[in-house]
């Protein structure tokens, strides 16, 4: 795995002061009653349960869910395919963070063959207005994809190989995403073009440096929301890491291919 750009000290110093925000954020939700439901996708390897922890590692327990559904049950595959996940939306004062979500159709299922081309049609037809229909039930849907080179990945697998505290996380499917790498890429390019709404639009992070992956995404996600005692000052954002663009446009922002 790559050696970070920003050091351990640094890092953690400035991890602290975002995570203060996040507290600052997560007592507001619950005083207002909010809900907030955060999906993360991305590459193999790309850092999703690292990020998560981070957002998570300070928060109340009691109030913070951390969603990552195993494979559907033989009945869960005949039900109607977001029926499953409706019951993990977040509560009033809750925060929710999907490890993985519906997007599995839109990607691993699509590439590995899981689904058959008609459920795929017929999720990306429909995932936006459902999207849209939490919104309107006043569920706000953050999304973020983590992106990663070929190489990166290609590190990142080795040393989860290597290690016996990450061997858990090998899999069949880990192990293609080299050999699929560009059918991956193709499946994330139409997700991103077509379920990237107004009500719930992608932002996409570069997770080649993991601490800046988790720096910036945490400063984007506090960015998004008014909050008591904010201090906008801590929240910077390195827009070669964390990518945008207008909604609708179908000019990507510049992704590992």
């Amino acid at each position: 795995m790559s050696k970070s750009l920003i050091s351990e000290h640094t890092y953690e110093a400035d991890l602290r002061l975002l995570q203060i925000e996040l507290v600052k954020l997560q007592r507001h939700i619950i005083q207002k009653g909010k809900r907030l439901l955060v999906i993360f996708e991305g590459r193999d390897t790309a850092g999703k349960d690292g990020s998560i922890k981070s957002i998570t590692e300070n928060l109340s327990p009691r109030d913070t869910k951390v969603v990552a559904l195993a494979a559907p049950s033989s009945v869960e595959e005949h039900e109607w395919y977001f029926q499953r996940y409706i019951a993990q939306l977040p509560s009033a004062g809750e925060t929710v963070l999907f490890n993985r979500s519906w997007y599995n159709r839109a990607g691993v299922e699509k590439v590995m063959g899981f689904c058959t081309d008609e459920q795929y049609k017929l999720f990306m037809a429909t995932v936006n207005d459902f999207e849209s229909l939490l919104v309107r039930a006043d569920i706000q849907i953050v999304k973020y994809y983590l992106d990663i080179s070929k190489e990166e990945q290609a590190k990142r697998l080795k040393d989860r190989a290597k290690d016996p505290l990450k061997q858990w996380k090998i899999s069949p499917i880990d192990q293609k995403a080299q050999k699929m790498w560009g059918a991956y890429s193709d499946a994330r390019d139409k997700m991103l073009k077509q379920t990237s709404s107004s009500d719930a639009p992608w932002t996409v992070i570069n997770a080649n440096d993991k601490k800046l992956a988790h720096l910036n995404l945490i400063a984007d996600l506090l960015s998004k929301f008014s909050y008591p005692e904010k201090d906008k000052k801590i929240l910077k954002i390195d827009p070669n890491i964390v990518l945008t663009w207008p909604v609708g446009s179908k000019k990507l922002p510049k992704l590992f291919k």
